[in-house]
């Protein structure tokens, strides 16, 4: 890459290993809109999330997918109770369908003997196994395809946004001051790589009384309208703390969960992509 790499190959003239780097997916693989659910950092409910999305848009007909990249941390298999191992032959890799919506899911934990085993890899093997999620697995007639970035704004990140023709992310964070700073980070890498940021999602946002109905900020007061308001994005959804939410994400009870305070952001994600 050069060094004074603007990330707009149409007028470049260098020859730098950035250009054409997007793979090819399976060939009989048919997808529509690809979107990342990144986070700055670790343990803001990101795969949660991405859980949620994929079952609302389920809930309105669409078939979905979910490419869990997080390879070290995956956790998408345990919120939908998926205990199955992926199967495949020479050519193809076959994701495990969920079990009520038919959403299809591929992650590292489908793959290994025992769900609990650690991924001790270094980088470029846990890039080239997110690549072969894109080229090697068979997503067949997925709608929208979510991708459940690993936390930060490193390598394997890097290598979802080079590699695969991401349509838009959504940031998702939660109201402390120091998780506002990392967001920024993420939405300047998504910027820097020309991909749309269709939005940001505050997790752990309030805690509701059930008695009075008052919120309570467990974490301080918000500034995600700050941050929003800094680089022109909206705010696509601020989530409560939910034990209940917790609890179905523990038990794999994710497609019975009521996705009612991300109704906005589905639908803003659907017509802004």
């Amino acid at each position: 890459m050069s060094e004074n790499c603007t990330h707009d190959c149409s007028n470049c003239s260098s020859d730098c290993a950035s250009r054409d780097l997007l793979e090819k997916p399976h060939p009989n693989s048919k997808i529509g809109k690809v979107i990342g659910v990144v986070s700055g950092k670790g343990g803001v409910g990101k795969s949660m999330v991405t859980s949620l999305l994929a079952v609302g848009f389920s809930r309105l007909g669409h078939h979905c997918g979910i490419l869990d990249a997080d390879i070290t941390g995956p956790s998408i298999p345990k919120a939908f109770g998926l205990t199955e191992r992926a199967m495949g032959n020479e050519t193809t890799i076959f994701p495990v369908a969920t079990k009520k919506y038919g959403i299809d899911v591929m992650s590292v934990n489908l793959l290994l003997p025992n769900d609990t085993d650690p991924v001790v890899w270094r980088g470029p093997v846990i890039g080239g196994t997110v690549k072969q999620f894109w080229t090697d697995v068979l997503w067949e007639n997925v709608e929208y395809l979510f991708v459940d970035m690993p936390p930060g704004t490193g390598d394997v990140a890097l290598t979802v946004f080079q590699s695969i023709p991401v349509d838009g992310i959504v940031v998702v964070t939660s109201p402390q001051d120091l998780v506002s700073m990392i967001v920024e980070k993420a939405v300047k890498m998504a910027n820097m790589m020309d991909i749309p940021v269709l939005g940001l999602i505050e997790n752990m946002s309030y805690l509701e009384c059930p008695d009075c109905g008052k919120k309570i900020s467990l974490f301080g007061e918000s500034h995600i309208e700050e941050a929003a308001a800094r680089y022109d994005i909206p705010v696509l959804a601020r989530m409560p703390i939910q034990p209940s939410l917790a609890g179905a994400c523990d038990n794999g009870d994710m497609e019975n969960y009521e996705t009612v305070y991300l109704d906005n952001a589905i639908k803003t994600i659907k017509n802004g992509v």
